[in-house]
C-alpha cells in the first residue's frame, strides 16, 4: 500500500510517495514522520492507496505523529490553495503553520466572557449595517465595511459576533497587530458568553499548542481573537469572520510564505460557507475597487459619519517651509523638529487638561550621523544602509539586522569631533517636548520602548488612566486605539514617504494620516489635528485636509489605470538573495532573465517583465538581493508563467528564490 505526501521541504511539488508498514492505518491530514534522504521530516498525507512509482524504490512512514490533530479537509484544501496561489511548498506550509508541539502542556486558561449587554445601542445607521450583512444568511457572502474613524463598526462586529455565538458557532476576529488585542479583548470579553482565545506571538508555544487542539476537536463555540497566524486555526464550526483594518500592511508575512491573511481569511471563509467581514476608515485600493465592482456575493457599506456626538476632527496643514522653523544656532530658541504652531496646539492641550499624540514613524534620535569635516557616515558592515543613532543608549543601530556598535567620539575616518545628527525620531521629539513642556509627562510609544506585552499594556493603562500627558509614538499608534480624553494629534515626517519609488507612497500617506487623525476627538466636536509638511499645496494633502470619503479613491484610481497598476494588474516578484553579489547578478543577468524572456516570448505574451534590478536595499544581514517583477492583466498567464519558471529553474547553490505575488512593498 502506498500514500502520497506533503512533506516538509523547499520544494514544490505534488507530494511524494511512500509505503505503508503493515498494521499502520492512516487518512488523509494525518501527520506522520517520513524519512528523507537521510533525515526525518514532517508530513501529511494527501492520498491514500495509490498506485506504486514506477522503478522507483520507495520508503516506508516511519509512524503517525498523534500528538498534532488531523489536517481537517477545508484546513487542507486551505493549505493547497495557499501553495498553489503563492507557489511554495504545500509540506513546507503546513509545517509552518502548525504550531509546536508539547508533551506536557501546561493547563490552558481561556478569558469566560462575561455576556453583558453592549453598552451603546446601535444607531439607525449601524442596524441597517447589521441588518443588511445578516440578512445575507449563514452562508458565504463577503462584506466591506468602509467607515471613517469612530462611526462604530466595533459595535457591529460586536452584534455579528453575538449572533454567531448564539447559533452555536465560533468566531474569527483578526486583527493586524498585537498592540490592538488588549483593547479588543476587553470590548468582547464583556459582552460576549463564550470563551474568549487569544493567538498571537506572546501567548506562549505550550498554550498556542492547546489552542489549536481545542479549535479542531471542540464542539463549544467561542471567540478566537488574534493576529495574522490566527487565520490558520483549524475552528470547527466556524460560523463567522471578521478581518479589522483589512488595509494594513502588517498582514502580509514577508518571509517564508508571502501570503496575505486577508486574502487568505476570504478563502478560509468561502471553504468554511460562511460570511466574511472586511472593516477600514482607508480601505485598499484593491478591496476598494474590489467591493465597488457589483462582484456577486459581495458587498459595500460605507459609513460616511461618526456615531454618538463626535464629529471627525479639522485637519490643519503645518507649512514646514518657514524659515522660522528651521533649527537655530542656539538650541534653547529652536522647536525644530516641530513647529511653533504645533507646539502651540500642545500647550493649549495640556492647558485644557487634555491629552495628545505625537506621531512620527521613525525610531531613535537620529536617521543617522556624518561628519562635518569630511562628510564621513557610519554605514552598517552588513547591509547597504547608514546607521541610526539611539541616543539613550548611545549606540549607532542598524534597523535591518542586529549590527550595533558604540557612538564614537569622533570621525574614525578624518578624527574631527563633530558629528552632525541628521533626522529625527521619536526619541529626538521626546526630548525635545521634554525640553519645552517640562511641566507635562511625554511618554513613547515604539517597538524599542516596548519590548514585552506586558509593558505594551502597562502603557496603554497609563494613558487611559492619565498618567501620561502626551504619547510620542510611531505606527503603533496609528490604527485601532479609542483614546477618551485625546483631542489633539500632531503628525511628523509624512513627507519622506511621498518620495518613496512605490506606486502605493500616496496610498500609504492617505492611510497612515486618516488613521492618526482618527484618534483625535472621538468623543467631541473640536477635535484637531496638525499635519506638519513642506507640500501643503499637494492634491493629497487637500484631499487629507477635505476629508474626502471617496475622492482620494477616485483620483488614485485614474492614476493607476493609467500606470497600469494594480487593482487594474496583477503583480509578483522574484526574489534571488546570496551571499556573493557578483554570483547573484551573474545568475540573474545571465540565467533567469533569458529564460523569463523565452517564456514570455513562447507562451505568455500578455505578461510583463520589469527588471532584473537590485533590491532598494541591495545587501541585508548579508545577503545580496535581485529582483525580477511580472505584471499582466491576465491573472492566468501570470501564475502559469511562475509556475513554469519555478518547473524549468535550475536553482544553483547559495541562491535562493521567494516568489511574492500581490507584493505590498516592492523592495
Amino acid at each position: 500500500m502506498f500514500h502520497r505526501v506533503a512533506v516538509n521541504y523547499p520544494v514544490k511539488n505534488q507530494g511524494l510517495t511512500y509505503s505503508v508498514p503493515l498494521g499502520l492505518e492512516l487518512s488523509v491530514g494525518d501527520m506522520v514522520d517520513v524519512p528523507l534522504g537521510r533525515r526525518k521530516e514532517l508530513g501529511c498525507i494527501l492520498e491514500t492507496n495509490v498506485a506504486a512509482p514506477e522503478g522507483v524504490a520507495t520508503k516506508d512512514i516511519f509512524q503517525k505523529r498523534e500528538d498534532y490533530p488531523s489536517v481537517r479537509s477545508e484546513d487542507l484544501k486551505l493549505y493547497q490553495w495557499m501553495a498553489d496561489y503563492y507557489h511554495y511548498g504545500l509540506g513546507q506550509l503546513i509545517a509552518d503553520c502548525l504550531p509546536a508541539t508539547k508533551k506536557r502542556p501546561r493547563p490552558l486558561k481561556p478569558i469566560q466572557g462575561e455576556g453583558l449587554p453592549p453598552e451603546h445601542q446601535a444607531t439607525a445607521v449601524q442596524r441597517n449595517v447589521i441588518d443588511a450583512i445578516a440578512a445575507q444568511g449563514p452562508s458565504f457572502s463577503k462584506h466591506l465595511i468602509h467607515g471613517v474613524t469612530g462611526s462604530g463598526k466595533t459595535l457591529i462586529f460586536l452584534e455579528l459576533v453575538r449572533r454567531t455565538l448564539a447559533q452555536g458557532k465560533s468566531a474569527l476576529y483578526l486583527l493586524p497587530e498585537i498592540n490592538l488585542t488588549p483593547q479588543f479583548v476587553k470590548t468582547f470579553s464583556a459582552h460576549v458568553n463564550v470563551e474568549v482565545m487569544t493567538f498571537h506571538s506572546e501567548v506562549t508555544a505550550s498554550e498556542k499548542y492547546l489552542i489549536w487542539k481545542e479549535a479542531a476537536e471542540s464542539d463549544k463555540p467561542r471567540l478566537y481573537i488574534g493576529v495574522r497566524s490566527a487565520v490558520f486555526l483549524p475552528i470547527a464550526h466556524l460560523g463567522f469572520v471578521i478581518v479589522d483594518e483589512e488595509h494594513d500592511g502588517s498582514f502580509k508575512q514577508d518571509d517564508r510564505c508571502a501570503y496575505n491573511a486577508r486574502d487568505v481569511a476570504i478563502k478560509k471563509a468561502q471553504l468554511a460557507n460562511c460570511p466574511i467581514v472586511l472593516g477600514s476608515a482607508t480601505p485598499a485600493m484593491e478591496m476598494w475597487h474590489h467591493f465597488n465592482s457589483q462582484v456577486p456575493k459581495t458587498f459595500y457599506h460605507p459609513l460616511r459619519e461618526r456615531v454618538t456626538d463626535a464629529s471627525l476632527p479639522e485637519i490643519v496643514l503645518v507649512d514646514t517651509k518657514n524659515p522660522a522653523n528651521k533649527p537655530k544656532p542656539n538650541p534653547s530658541e529652536s522647536v525644530w523638529p516641530l513647529h511653533e504652531t504645533t507646539v502651540a496646539a500642545l500647550k493649549d492641550a495640556l492647558a485644557n487638561g487634555e491629552q495628545a499624540l505625537v506621531f512620527i514613524n521613525r525610531l531613535g534620535f537620529a536617521n543617522y550621523i556624518q561628519c562635518r569635516a569630511c562628510g564621513h557616515q557610519f554605514n552598517c558592515k552588513n547591509c547597504s544602509t547608514t546607521l541610526r543613532f539611539f541616543k539613550n543608549k548611545n549606540q549607532l543601530s542598524c534597523q535591518h539586522c542586529e549590527y550595533h556598535e558604540p557612538m564614537p567620539p569622533g570621525c574614525p575616518k578624518c578624527g574631527n569631533l563633530t558629528l552632525l545628527q541628521k533626522g529625527f525620531g521619536t526619541e529626538r521629539v521626546q526630548e525635545e517636548l521634554k525640553r519645552l513642556l517640562p511641566q507635562a509627562s511625554i511618554e513613547r510609544f515604539d517597538r524599542d520602548e516596548i519590548r514585552t506585552f506586558q509593558a505594551l499594556q502597562d502603557k496603554l493603562e497609563a494613558f487611559h488612566c492619565g498618567k501620561i500627558d502626551i504619547l510620542v509614538g510611531t505606527q503603533m499608534l496609528s490604527k485601532g486605539h479609542n483614546f477618551k480624553r485625546v483631542k489633539r494629534v500632531v503628525i511628523l515626517g509624512v513627507d519622506n514617504q511621498l518620495n518613496m519609488p512605490d506606486f502605493r507612497a500616496s496610498e500609504k500617506i492617505w492611510q497612515t494620516v486618516v488613521q492618526v487623525a482618527g484618534r483625535a476627538g472621538r468623543y467631541s466636536h473640536d477635535g484637531k489635528v496638525y499635519v506638519q509638511t513642506a507640500n501643503p499645496e499637494s492634491q493629497l494633502f487637500e484631499m487629507i485636509r477635505s476629508q474626502s470619503f471617496d475622492g482620494f479613491y477616485e483620483s488614485e484610481m485614474t492614476i493607476r489605470k493609467l500606470c497600469e497598476c494594480p487593482p487594474f494588474y496583477r503583480l509578483a516578484a522574484l526574489y534571488f538573495s546570496g551571499r556573493f553579489q557578483d554570483k547573484v547578478i551573474g545568475h540573474v543577468t545571465g540565467d533567469v532573465e533569458p529564460m523569463l524572456r523565452g517564456l514570455r516570448t513562447q507562451h505568455f505574451p500578455n505578461v510583463q517583465i520589469l527588471g532584473p534590478r537590485p533590491a532598494l536595499i541591495e545587501k541585508r544581514a548579508n545577503q545580496y538581493t535581485w529582483t525580477v517583477l511580472l505584471k499582466s492583466q491576465d491573472i492566468n498567464q501570470l501564475h502559469n508563467m511562475l509556475r513554469s519558471f519555478q518547473m524549468n529553474w535550475n536553482g544553483i547553490s547559495g541562491i535562493s528564490l521567494k516568489v511574492d505575488v500581490d507584493p505590498q512593498h516592492l523592495s
